[in-house]
């Protein structure tokens, strides 16, 4: 498992200012103040973030370093890492998105279809992306009960049942 769990987002400057337009990834997207200091991806970077207010598609927030417009228009699609020790634990049946992400996939009689490659969310829940043992094409695999019965983060795999005709 990662140290550092993405939690958010810079989508560019709001107003002129210096505010930024942040995307939060967090299950109550205001809890990402909470999470600071974040870092971008690379680390070389942190930042202290306050939201200043709610705005579409997320908020409008000042993070240290950020004084004008062209500074936060240069942070745009800047990912923001939050350490793990800081961010909640869940429950059993629950997972961080990049604790998925690269666990093998067998199904329930033990053969490999492939690995986690992305989690993806187009509204009506998540989806597994999953790449094909042996090859470079994907799949998407509901990430339900039903279709994914067993994730086992310690033997890094998933066992999952799939629909009919989805690895074929």
């Amino acid at each position: 498992m990662s140290e550092h769990v993405c939690v958010g987002a810079i989508a560019g400057a709001f107003g002129v200012r210096g505010e930024i337009r942040l995307k939060s990834f967090t299950a109550n997207p205001q809890d990402i103040a909470n999470y600071t200091p974040l870092f971008s991806e690379d680390g070389a970077r942190s930042f202290s973030v306050t939201i200043t207010r709610q705005i579409n598609n997320g908020f409008s927030a000042r993070i240290s370093g950020v004084s004008t417009k062209e500074e936060a228009d240069a942070l745009r699609g800047t990912q923001l890492y939050a350490d793990r020790g800081q961010l909640p634990s869940l429950p059993d049946d629950e997972f961080y998105h990049a604790d998925l992400i690269g666990l093998n996939v067998l199904d329930t009689g033990g053969t490999e279809l492939g690995r986690v490659k992305a989690v993806q969310n187009h509204g009506a829940g998540d989806l597994l992306e999953v790449q094909i043992k042996g090859g470079s094409s994907t799949v998407l695999m509901p990430f339900t009960r039903a279709a994914v019965p067993t994730v086992d983060l310690a033997s890094g795999r998933i066992i999952a049942d799939p629909p009919e005709g989805l690895f074929e």
